[in-house]
């Protein structure tokens, strides 16, 4: 009985919808000028899209007891005590596994699981003011998390705090802040029913697709940048080439949207994550085996 209810609890986690966090993981690995550690890499990984993003994902899963479709499951099972069991579990081995890389390494990831905490957490609850969520979540889930990265995998504090590196980190802060809107779009009236005044429901259905689309834009631009003072052209090609899928699908979506706000729904929008999130990784994937 015991374990039949951690069964049930255990896709609350949410672990195949941590792959599409992925991108930023490719990211600070293709932005690293100089050496890094491969099997230190591996570590990360699963450090991070194997056990504390699940954590965090179980963790909201806890507090926001949602009856509707949410990130990665469109009909999630009932919340139990047992999900937090399985939330301390995932954090533990997180930050055991993040030790075991660095120490620098593991207090990041004991910064990044206590803010997803804040986010979610009754007492505190981030997620109810729009402007301030969706900073944190931009922020930790972007550059945050791209710069963690790289510390994990051993990067010199030369190679952090190299100029282009930085401006890359806040390119992946920028992209977070395009998307991220997008994910809460279908969820307005649950979201409005709990008090959780996202900024997706402040912005409406159709605001969330313009600042979508804005924030989208400002992040190329800025990686164009980024690669045009590395005087590295290669990397701006593929990374056009593979993110012209995601933009033609996302006009194809915007339009939809545009003319039936049904269009903005659970399925559409994993859709999109599906999409982006395959086609980001396999850029930051060439750009590597190409450096």
């Amino acid at each position: 009985m015991i374990i039949d209810n951690y069964r049930r609890a255990l896709p609350l986690l949410r672990i195949p919808f941590s792959v599409y966090l992925m991108p930023v993981f490719w990211f600070g690995l293709s932005a690293l000028r100089g050496p890094w550690s491969s099997w230190r890499a591996a570590g990360v990984f699963v450090v991070l899209h194997l056990l504390a993003y699940p954590a965090s994902n179980g963790y909201n899963s806890y507090y926001d007891k949602d009856e509707g479709s949410i990130g990665g499951l469109k009909v999630p099972p009932k919340v139990t005590p047992e999900l937090l069991h399985l939330v301390w579990l995932f954090d533990a081995l997180a930050v055991v596994g993040a030790v075991l890389l660095s120490r620098p390494f593991a207090v990041l990831v004991v910064v990044y699981l206590l803010v997803s905490k804040a986010y979610s957490y009754e007492g505190i609850r981030l997620k109810k003011y729009p402007l301030l969520s969706t900073l944190v979540v931009v922020i930790f889930q972007g550059a945050f998390t791209l710069l963690m990265t790289q510390v994990g995998v051993g990067a010199t504090p030369e190679q952090l705090f190299e100029k282009t590196n930085l401006l890359l980190a806040l390119v992946s802060t920028l992209f977070l802040c395009g998307s991220y809107p997008l994910t809460q779009v279908y969820q307005h009236e649950e979201d409005a029913r709990r008090g959780d005044r996202t900024l997706s429901l402040r912005l409406g259905i159709r605001g969330t697709f313009i600042f979508a689309a804005i924030g989208l834009l400002t992040g190329a631009a800025a990686l164009g940048l980024a690669y045009w003072l590395r005087q590295e052209i290669r990397p701006l090609l593929i990374f056009l080439v593979a993110t012209g899928p995601v933009v033609a699908l996302f006009s194809r979506w915007a339009w939809a949207v545009w003319h039936d706000e049904a269009a903005a729904d659970f399925e559409h929008t994993m859709r999109m994550n599906q999409v982006s999130s395959l086609c980001l990784s396999a850029a930051f994937i060439a750009m590597l085996l190409w450096h």
